[in-house]
């Protein structure tokens, strides 16, 4: 199975996943991906304005986004690295403040983007036309990171919730939703919005905000392992809306995790979610995904849940991600696999896609990479011939660098996927044009 590789003994598990992540490093790197915010495509020629939020007067950079929407990597200052491996009151990343502007869109500004050492950080950002007539508020604040900042502890719940013969669980499987509803704010807070954030860029956002690029790739697969797992219980239990509301999942930490709507990401973490993003956490005789609570150890304490700066030093030890969980959660937990992904046109083949292979599914791919290759020029066009040859081998490279994956040419899991779900993006936007 593809979810077994990650767990094997490797000597990996005791490293941070940035390479360039040392001890002497003070400076990280940043990109900005601009789009439109009607359908998601990528805007060529923003200019983006970088300062400093302690110096917001004086320009530190000034960038142009390619035909991809995306900007150069360009570094930044940071704090030394020390500080977000170990808990402190020194703020281990810095904050800056962004101003886009491109022909023919509103203009925006972000406030507070996070660059951890030795770490690259992805901001999005979606620009709003000019002509649209619903005015969308352009400014974006990202708040303090949740092992810097001050918020409410979580309430805590039993890890799995009572199946009742009413029938109240609709989902008979685990299955991997398309997209989750995050409520931005408590559940009894009916002021505050939905929002519909395709299911990965949700963990994405959730691990970015909950933990740091900089800890070990063991501690960061780990988390974000009990993300995807809480999550998915939310989900399968359909939690909220047996209680009547109208969403998934709400962006409190006293009832579930923060999400931070505009912040950025960090590379390090989205390549962990891309991997994994169809696992979770299962007890024997239990079918539903585990509710894995933790808390941050340090200002808060959470006996039998994992503890966030716990995990940190279990990974600097050489825990893998698997004894990391089952140290706090208890030998019985153990990595599952969802039985479903919605809204994927075709699943996985079950095997690399590589230069010599043949058949429907690499047909699936060319189609797919091609339709892609419409909007993102960088990306050259290939024709659906069912034969993975040099040319298809090309397109697909220069996809995983449009959308920031290892650059091997080779279609495997976390490539297929990505592409199914840049592909479902753009063709439906093409339909409902």
């Amino acid at each position: 199975m593809k979810s077994n590789v990650l767990f094997k003994a490797s000597p990996l598990h005791g490293q941070r996943v940035d390479a360039c992540a040392t001890e002497s490093s003070s400076h990280g790197l940043l990109q900005v991906n601009v789009v439109s915010i009607i359908n998601n495509f990528p805007i060529q020629n923003a200019t983006v304005r970088i300062t400093s939020a302690d110096r917001p007067d004086n320009t530190v950079e000034e960038l142009t986004t390619d035909s991809s929407g995306q900007t150069e990597q360009v570094s930044l200052e940071a704090p030394p690295v020390e500080y977000s491996l170990s808990p402190g009151d020194n703020r281990p990343y810095s904050e800056y403040n962004l101003e886009i502007t491109a022909p023919g869109f509103k203009p925006q500004t972000i406030s507070g983007t996070e660059i951890l050492p030795g770490s690259t950080s992805i901001q999005p950002a979606a620009l709003e036309p000019e002509d649209d007539p619903v005015p969308l508020d352009q400014s974006i604040v990202i708040p303090d990171h949740t092992l810097y900042g001050n918020y409410p502890p979580k309430i805590a719940e039993a890890e799995v919730k009572p199946v009742r013969e009413s029938g109240e669980i609709v989902l008979s499987r685990v299955v991997v939703p398309q997209t989750i509803v995050v409520h931005d704010g408590p559940p009894t807070d009916s002021s505050a919005q939905n929002y519909y954030v395709p299911y990965r860029d949700y963990i994405k956002n959730v691990a970015s905000s909950e933990i740091y690029a900089t800890w070990p790739q063991a501690t960061i697969t780990a988390n974000v392992l009990a993300i995807m797992s809480f999550t998915l219980n939310r989900v399968y239990t359909e939690w909220y809306r047996s209680q009547g509301y109208d969403f998934t999942i709400t962006s409190s930490t006293a009832y579930d995790h923060k999400w931070i709507y505009g912040r950025n990401i960090y590379e390090s973490i989205s390549l962990v979610v891309d991997e994994i993003f169809d696992n979770y956490l299962s007890r024997p005789d239990v079918k539903q995904p585990i509710l894995t609570q933790y808390c941050d150890g340090r200002q808060v304490s959470c006996p039998n849940w994992m503890t966030q700066w716990g995990s940190c030093s279990l990974g600097e030890r050489g825990y893998s991600p698997i004894e990391i969980l089952r140290h706090f959660y208890g030998s019985s937990i153990y990595i599952n696999t969802a039985e479903q992904i919605s809204g994927i046109p075709a699943s996985w083949p079950g095997e690399n896609l590589t230069i010599g292979s043949s058949g429907q599914k690499v047909r699936q791919l060319q189609e797919q990479l091609d339709a892609i290759a419409t909007i993102y020029s960088a990306i050259p066009r290939v024709a659906p011939d069912g034969f993975y040859g040099p040319n298809t081998a090309a397109a697909v490279q220069a996809f995983q660098s449009v959308f920031g994956l290892p650059q091997t040419g080779v279609t495997d899991f976390s490539t297929w996927y990505k592409i199914s779900h840049i592909y479902v993006g753009v063709t439906r936007i093409a339909e409902l044009s």
